[in-house]
Formats: C-alpha cells, structure tokens, sequence
C-alpha cells in the first residue's frame, strides 16, 4: 500500500513552467511503500501506475523510469501491470546495518511532462541473522583470593537484525561460583558481566568452565554460544589500570597507513609477570577490528586501513590490559573522524534535450541535472552553475535536484547550437568541482523572410537587345536553414502597353536571373518598372519584394524622317520659287526633320549635298532654312535642283535627303513659259489626268475672269479716280490697286493668294509653290500645303494665260 506524506516544508510547490509544451512539476510528497527483505526478484512492491494516475500501459508512452543517484538499482517498474517490483535479493543489514528504519530513496521521472515523484521504500527485517560473539571462546584467570562480587565483563553478542529480531537476553550455564548480570548502556545497548557468588579454592577446582548464549527476539529465536574458562591462580594483589577512563582521539580521514593515532597505558604495580600488562581488542565490531591495529605490549594504535568519514564518523572500541596472573581492567577509546573534502560532487544528468525549435519560450526546460556530494557540512553543501552568457538559467528542484531551462527565446540565425558546462562545486577548503557537458541543437523554424541586399534596383540595357538575353539577376538571403532557407524567385503581375508582363521579361525561380522575351524599342517604351518576390520553401512560406525599375538606352536605329517639304502622292516634284529680285539671305524654303531617337542621336544637322548652281543657296546647319547666297542674276537658270541632306549625331550616323525644286522667276509668265517649255510627257496615263486638270483650271480661271469683270465694273463707275489707278488697274484686271504697285503687281497677288500649281501634261512633272504674303521670310507651315488645292494646267491653259497676261501689259 502507498502512503502518501506531505511535507510541510515544500508544501504545494508547482513548477509551472513548459517542456515541449507541457508542465513540469516538483511534487511535495512522497510515495512510500514498504517490503520484506530477502524477498525474490520480481516481488510485488506497490502498485505505482495506480498510484501516479495512469494506466498500466501508460508507463512506456510516457516514458516513466526511476531515477536514483549511487547506488545499484534495487527495483524496476513492470511495464505490463505496472507494478513496482524488486530487481533481485534485499539485504536490509548491507544496506543500512544497525539502523533502526531502513529507507531507500528515489524518484519516478515522468519524461513526458518531466515530473518527479520521490518514492520512498522501507525495508522490513526478517530474523534472517544469528547473534554471535567475536570469539568462540575466552579465558580468564582469577585469583584465588577474589572477592565475592567482583564483576568480570564479558563480551557482548552482536545480532545484525534490528528490533525484536536483534539480541535480546543472554543467559549463563548454571555455575555454583559464578552468576550472570547484564547491564543497560546509555544507548539502551546489553553488557553481559559474570560476577563472583562465592570464594574460589585452586586446590578443589583449578579450572572453571562456563557457557554463555545470546538469543534473539525473533519468530522462531535464533541464538549465538561463547564458551568462558577461568583459570584459578594463586594470589595476585594488583589489577592493571588504564591511566584515563576514556580515550578520545580526533584524526583527518585521510590520515596515512601506519600512522600511531594515539596510545593507551595501564599500569600494575605488582612485581614479575603479575606485573606484566598486554593490551587487546575486546568487543570491537569486525570492520573496526579490520581497520585498526593494536600493539599489545605498547598499547599503541595505528590504522592499517583508509580512514573514511562517509562510513564512520566516530570508531568506538573497547580495549583490555590483562596482567601475567590474568587480572584485567578495560578502556573505551573513541576515534573521531575529521571529514575533509576528498570527494567531488557527483553530477547525473537525468533527463535531457538534444534539440530544441527556436521559438519555444521561455522557461523550456532543457535537463534534468541530479547532483551529490559524499562529504559532510561545507564539504558536502554544493552549488550549481552555468556560464553567464548564455541564454539558460538552472533552478533548483528538491532532493538535489536541478534544472536547466532557458532565459529567453532562443534564436538560431544568432547561435544553432550550445554547449552548455554545468558545473557543481562544494564548499570545501579547497573546493572541488565537477563539470558536465549538455549540447543542445537549437532547430530551425521559418521565422525569417528572403531578403534582399537593397531596396530598389535599377539597370540599364540598350534597345533592339536580342530575344532571350539576360539583363539583370536579383538574389534575396534567408537566414533560416535547409528548406526554409531555399529561395525561389517570381515577378509580379502587370501589363505594359496593354500587354502583360511576362510576355516582355521571364526570370529564373531558381537563380533570379531575369530574360528578355523580346527585342525593346526605345522608341515605343523607355522604361519598365516591375517587382520581383522572393519566396521560400517553408511552412508557411514567407516572402519579399523589391523594386526593379529597368531604364531603355536609345540606340541609333532610326534616320531623320523629312516632314517637309513633302511631295503630292502622284510622284509630282514640288517646286519653290524664288524671285529674281531677292536679295542675299532670302529665306526659299525651309527643310524640316525630324528623328524617332532620343539625346544626340535625335540632333540633326542640315547640309546642301548638291546643287545646280552651287553658290547660289545655302542651309543653315542647325535650322534647315534653304537661303539664297547671292543675288539672283539674269543669267541663273530659272529652275534650280537642290539636294539637301540630313544627318544625326548617333554612331553610327544615319542621314536622310530630299531634292529640292527651285523656280527663278520674277513673274509667272516667265515661269510659265519656261515650264511650258518642257518635253511633254509621253505616258498614257497622263491625258487622263490632264483632262483633269483641265477642268479644273477653267473652272478656276472661269472664277478668276468674273472677279475680274466686277472689280472693272466698279472702276468704272468711279471714273473720275486718277489715270494712274486706271493704268493699275489695265495691268492687272479685277485687283484693286491698294494691293499692287507697278510691274510688280502680279508678284504681290501671288503672294496674297498662294496657288499651288502641279503641271503634268506635257510639263514633265514639276511643283509650283507660291508663297503668301504674310510668310515671304519664313517657312511655309505643312497645314498650308496641305490645305492648299493644287492647280493642274495643261499645256493649252498655260498659252491662255500668257495670252491674258500679254492683254493686261497692252491695256496700260
């Protein structure tokens, strides 16, 4: 049966604190059972699943075991009934020798939650021992003139069972001389004395012979025989006697082999052998008697053994100086045993952790550590300690027990793994310590995300790259371990110019590397702006993103495009006209390009590549204006080709050129004639057009003649205005004279009224452009020409209108 004891002192202690997410819990009482010595292996002890609250085959699953600290294993657990149950044979007496209660500590250690339960188990003596004497017999000699009374001690029976099971009563064979007394010692031990009933006579009877028995107590008794002569001599007046009553002697327990601990001295004052004392053991304990030596004729006592205060701290004996006529006087000596610290403390580590995740919290118990020392007071009073710069702490538990449990939360990327010194030191002078080694292995958990070295990224790579090329590589660090450290690489989601983003760039989920999935035109994207996320493998994965903004660098892929001048869709040359009249750095015309790249490959720089008449024009090199050089002169043909060139800066440069029509003239009959002197077309298809054009030309000239008629109208009827308005107005039919001036009336109409003119028919294709009034020293804006209706005349037009400019030159 278990009996369950409460010690006030640690009454309610509960240690509240996690291993591997359970509790760990320091019990106050003890489970105390009790059992027979001598009893077979196997023996039912108590019933301890019960008694813990578990199941019998609870006991394995949760790793129930004994813990006990020096000594053999004396009991098991059975894991099938779950019994407490012994190992082999008890012997109560090699276990605990004289003492009256007979304990034998330990601790059940359930490894799941790591709590301890002290059990205690008593072990119950069976009279399994016999008293006996040190000695099958002794002799004494007596003199013959001893008085009755005198009192001789005998030795003392020794029973290794304790209670009624231990010695009990002596009794004597019966002796008409000699009577038995036991006497009652301060430690309630029995001291057997024959004392003397009456006179003794040598002559009658020399020799005496006695029988003394010690019995026990125990069920059935057990007894032990010493067989007692005495000897009668003649008369011996004096006994010895010891000089002190009691010897005390105080030694170092690792005194040396062969040291003379102390001596003892009686003396007799009778003279010859009477006189002579030899000293003896009498009623030693066997181990004593083993440890010490006794010089018989100097009474000098030595050890020939190792002295050892764990085992004895005082060694009482009993020594007997006997005279040459048998008288005999006994002394105690008690040898006190200094304990000194000969002994290390003893650590055990009894329960203990490999591993550890590094997101368990604080107050996780690491081991359970069991230390002892065999010394006494300071020398046995120990102290246990860690390194300070670590992250665990030891908490003392009962019993001598300790544990180590961490500080603070442990954290891997800092330190995977410890080695952790536990050192257990006494208080002795000097102190010894011992040191125990625990590696702990902190494991990994996902607790730290891909990072990555910066913040943002930026690169640059050139246009009209090849497809599939590699352009940049990202790499983002985990700090964790094995999968939690495996980082895979993504982009995320997005659309550029209404496409999605992979179809532009790929990357590596591996490497990080990123690919271009098709050739980038600076011209229609300049820059790409995307995040790449870092993932990694745990569970749950965690991840992070960066920034990678990609930058586009033009290449000169594109030559400068011309704006203006353009040209008719019908394959017409477009013609400028420059009047005869025009004074160095008249603006003709002005070239205007442009260029689809972008900084020095977009600057364009214009210059004259050909020209019929060179020295006659000029280009400004950063502007395009086509400019006369010189004055025109009578001598210059009418119709001038030029070839100007455009060029940017890239590298390598690309250009660009476009031929320019000039026509010489200062008026348009003279323009006219010289075009119409050109070699007519031959191709079919331009009768077709020249009816077209035909038409047209009538029809406008049908309007130009009614304009005419009214404005004459109306000069007419203001009749009285001067002849010289009159002579204007024969010049020039229908323009009021506010706006000519002399011969150079058709000039200025031209100017006010800017007509395109496209000649075909018989013209060998040529553009004429006349330019307005408001824009004679600037470039002609491209709407203008587009909006501008070209004028198609055929050859017959053109001899009409020299007919009617002849007219107008005879009127004035």
């Amino acid at each position: 049966m278990a009996i369950w004891v409460k010690l006030p002192c640690c009454s309610g202690l509960v240690l509240p604190f996690l291993f591997l997410g359970l509790l760990l819990e320091a019990w106050a009482g003890k489970i105390r059972y009790s059992v027979p010595e001598e009893t077979d292996k196997g023996s039912f002890v108590g019933n301890i699943a019960k008694d813990l609250g578990l199941q019998p085959q609870e006991l394995a699953e949760r790793g129930v075991r004994i813990v006990s600290r020096g000594r053999t294993q004396l009991f098991a657990l059975n894991p099938r009934s779950g019994s407490l149950v012994t190992t082999g044979r008890i012997d109560r007496e090699e276990l605990c020798a004289q003492s009256e209660r007979c304990l034998v500590s330990f601790n059940i250690l359930v490894e799941d939650k790591m709590k301890l339960f002290p059990v205690e188990v008593e072990i119950i003596d069976i009279n399994d021992n016999t008293p006996q004497f040190q000695l099958e017999e002794v002799e004494f000699k007596m003199n013959e003139i001893t008085t009755p009374g005198t009192r001789i001690p005998l030795p003392f029976g020794q029973d290794l069972d304790v209670g009624m099971n231990s010695l009990q009563s002596y009794q004597l064979s019966s002796n008409a001389h000699f009577s038995l007394d036991v006497q009652q010692g301060a430690d309630g031990s029995q001291h057997p004395e024959m004392v003397l009933q009456s006179p003794l006579d040598r002559e009658k009877e020399a020799f005496h012979h006695l029988l003394l028995t010690a019995s026990d107590g125990g069920n059935p008794v057990h007894s032990g025989t010493l067989r007692i002569h005495v000897q009668v001599v003649d008369a011996n007046d004096n006994p010895p006697a010891f000089t002190q009553a009691q010897y005390h002697m105080s030694v170092p327990e690792n005194v040396a082999l062969g040291t003379r601990l102390l001596s003892v001295k009686a003396t007799d004052p009778d003279e010859g052998a009477n006189g002579e004392v030899t000293y003896s053991f009498h009623n030693i304990d066997q181990k004593i008697a083993q440890i010490f030596q006794l010089d018989s004729y100097t009474g000098e006592i030595s050890n020939k053994e190792p002295l050892d205060f764990e085992e004895y701290e005082i060694y009482p004996m009993e020594i007997q100086a006997q005279d040459g006529a048998g008288l005999m006087a006994r002394t105690k000596v008690l040898i006190n045993v200094l304990d000194i610290n000969d002994n290390a403390p003893e650590v055990t580590v009894t329960s203990v952790t490999t591993a550890v995740p590094e997101n368990f919290p604080p107050e996780t118990i690491i081991a359970l550590i069991s230390v002892h020392d065999q010394d006494s007071g300071e020398n046995g009073h120990i102290t246990c300690s860690i390194p300070g710069n670590l992250p665990f702490k030891l908490e003392k538990l009962v019993d001598n027990y300790y544990r180590l449990v961490t500080e603070r939360t442990l954290d891997r990327e800092l330190t995977s793994r410890y080695n952790i010194t536990v050192t257990a030191t006494d208080q002795g002078t000097p102190t010894l310590s011992t040191e125990t080694y625990i590696s702990l292995q902190v494991t990994d958990i996902n607790d730290n995300p891909p990072a990555f070295p910066k913040d943002s990224y930026f690169t640059y790579i050139p246009e009209n790259n090849p497809r599939g090329a590699s352009i940049f590589s990202v790499t983002a660090h985990d700090a964790d371990s094995d999968q939690n450290s495996r980082v895979t690489y993504s982009l995320a989601e997005d659309t550029f110019l209404g496409a999605p983003l992979s179809s532009y760039l790929s990357i590596n989920s591996d490497t990080g590397v990123l690919y271009a999935l098709r050739s980038f035109d600076y011209e229609q994207l300049q820059e790409l702006q995307l995040r790449v996320t870092a993932h990694d493998s745990g569970d749950p994965p965690l991840s992070s993103n960066v920034s990678l903004s990609i930058f586009l660098l033009d290449q000169n892929d594109n030559a400068p495009e011309i704006l203006y001048p353009t040209f008719p869709n019908d394959g017409s040359t477009g013609v400028e006209l420059a009047p005869r009249s025009a004074e160095p750095g008249y603006l003709v015309t002005k070239v205007v390009a442009v260029d689809r790249d972008s900084g020095q490959n977009a600057w364009l720089s214009y210059r004259l590549l050909k020209a019929s008449e060179p020295g006659l024009f000029s280009v400004g090199l950063h502007t395009g204006e086509v400019r006369t050089a010189r004055a025109l002169l009578d001598r210059d043909a009418l119709k001038q080709s030029l070839v100007v060139a455009v060029q940017d800066h890239g590298q390598p440069p690309l250009s660009a050129t476009v031929t320019l029509t000039v026509a010489v003239a200062d008026s348009i009959p003279d323009v006219l004639a010289d075009l119409g002197s050109l070699e007519p077309s031959t191709n079919p298809d331009d009768s077709s057009l020249t009816l077209y054009l035909v038409v047209a030309v009538a029809a406008v000239s049908c309007v130009f003649l009614a304009f005419v008629i009214v404005l004459l109208a109306l000069r007419l009827r203001r009749w009285h205005i001067s002849r010289l308005l009159q002579a204007s107005e024969g010049r020039l039919v229908g323009v009021p004279a506010s706006h000519f001036v002399g011969v150079d009336g058709v000039r200025a109409f031209l100017q006010t009224y800017s007509h395109e003119v496209s000649l075909t028919a018989d013209s060998g294709k040529s553009h004429l452009i006349f330019p307005q009034p408001n824009y004679a020293d600037t470039l002609i804006s491209q709407e203008s020409c587009v909006k501008s209706e070209p004028l198609l005349v055929t050859q017959d037009l053109l001899e009409d209108k020299k007919e009617t400019f002849s007219q107008g030159a005879d009127i004035t």
